[in-house]
């Protein structure tokens, strides 16, 4: 008996120790961090992430192949240039084709492969894990092209906020879609002789957009909607002089096939880079729902198409003028606010929080976790509901 009691005992405190333990791990996680700590503690973990994504990522980046699900993105890649390590841009170029026999896929796919020649940068030409009309936005594609940014960051040392996205016909209507479902990835982005379905636009409020196609590109009405689309942006720069830049190219005389005149977008985009933190935010769902946008994180289970969130930031205030959501969490650094400073946060004029918000390591390794890019790596966080 005595012997029974002694167990007991001593697993009660082997137990007690345990949850000590996990009480002083979690007090440590969310003890508040100065401006110095965490900057530290965020770099400690983008270095581990890099350490992990080495090891994750390795087999399907040197087997030239990206795979999610049952899907696989063949690669094709050339360096051009020179760059310093961790300061290199990279181009992803999406071929044509479409909806016909594989061959002529892979027939468009080494087409693509030497239409365009940076000055400097990793030029990616993948291949479409599918052989259909929409092959470059289908579900899945969205990880499939995260998981290649993320191997040409730890492997090629590619700057994540220099990643420019392209494509041509099938691979142009892919821009057309994928540039706004993915604008919080791209520096800059080019459509070339696609079409543009029923895509909007207005993610498109922070990353530079060109469009290009033949003034004789009838087929499908790619010219006449492709002019439209221009139109649209335009009127969405008119409303909004800082965002929305682009240019738009109706090249007079020239069919599907413009001739290389197109080249011109690649010296276009490279003089932009993505800003992780914008000010001002412009946030729809499309097709393929997203959690995440910019600092941005919607509720899972509210997700759906045409749900719409507006905001922007003035010192260290947040107005939101629009939002789909019942909630929303704000994820800040000291680049979008003053964290030492009171934060106030408003909905159409009414007061959501105000007040300080801490560093916490917990912050920054959920964030990198929740992410997947160094880039949006945050140490605070607010949660509001409208």
């Amino acid at each position: 008996m005595k012997r029974m009691i002694t167990g007991c005992m001593l697993l009660l405190l082997s137990c007690l120790q345990i949850s000590a333990q996990r009480d002083n791990a979690r007090s440590e996680s969310m003890a508040p961090l100065s401006r110095v700590e965490s900057e530290k503690m965020m770099t400690a973990v983008v270095d581990q992430w890099k350490k992990d994504k080495q090891v994750l990522l390795r087999r399907d980046y040197e087997g030239m192949a990206i795979h999610h699900d049952t899907l696989e993105l063949k690669l094709w890649k050339q360096l051009y240039g020179h760059a310093p390590a961790g300061d290199r841009s990279m181009y992803i170029s999406m071929h044509g084709g479409g909806g016909v026999p594989s061959e002529v896929n892979n027939q468009q796919w080494n087409n693509q492969k030497y239409l365009y020649r940076p000055a400097e940068g990793l030029y990616v030409a993948p291949r479409a894990p599918v052989d259909a009309w929409n092959m470059w936005c289908q579900p899945g594609m969205d990880e499939l092209l995260s998981k290649l940014i993320q191997a040409a960051v730890v492997f090629d040392g590619v700057n994540p906020d220099k990643v420019y996205l392209m494509g041509y016909s099938a691979g142009g209507d892919g821009v057309w879609r994928m540039a706004p479902r993915m604008a919080d990835t791209w520096a800059a982005a080019s459509m070339m002789a696609g079409h543009p379905g029923d895509v909007r636009l207005i993610n498109l409020r922070n990353t530079p957009y060109m469009i290009w196609c033949g003034a004789l590109d009838a087929a499908y009405d790619r010219n006449k909607l492709d002019r439209e689309r221009g139109l649209q942006m335009d009127s969405l720069q008119k409303a909004d002089p800082e965002g929305y830049i682009h240019e738009t190219h109706i090249v007079e005389g020239k069919p599907h096939w413009m001739d290389r005149v197109d080249t011109l977008a690649v010296s276009w985009m490279a003089q932009y880079q993505r800003n992780p933190y914008p000010k001002k935010i412009v946030w729809g769902q499309e097709e393929v729902l997203h959690q995440h946008f910019y600092w941005l994180t919607a509720p899972q289970e509210e997700l759906a198409r045409y749900k719409t969130v507006r905001l922007e930031v003035k010192d260290n205030r947040i107005d939101i003028s629009e939002c789909g959501y019942t909630h929303l969490t704000l994820w800040l650094n000291d680049e979008l606010v003053n964290l030492d400073k009171k934060v106030g946060v408003y909905y159409q004029g009414r007061k959501l929080f105000k007040g300080k918000l801490k560093r916490t390591r917990a912050n920054i390794q959920q964030s990198m976790r929740e992410r997947d890019d160094i880039r949006y790596v945050f140490p605070a966080r607010v949660e509001v509901k409208m």
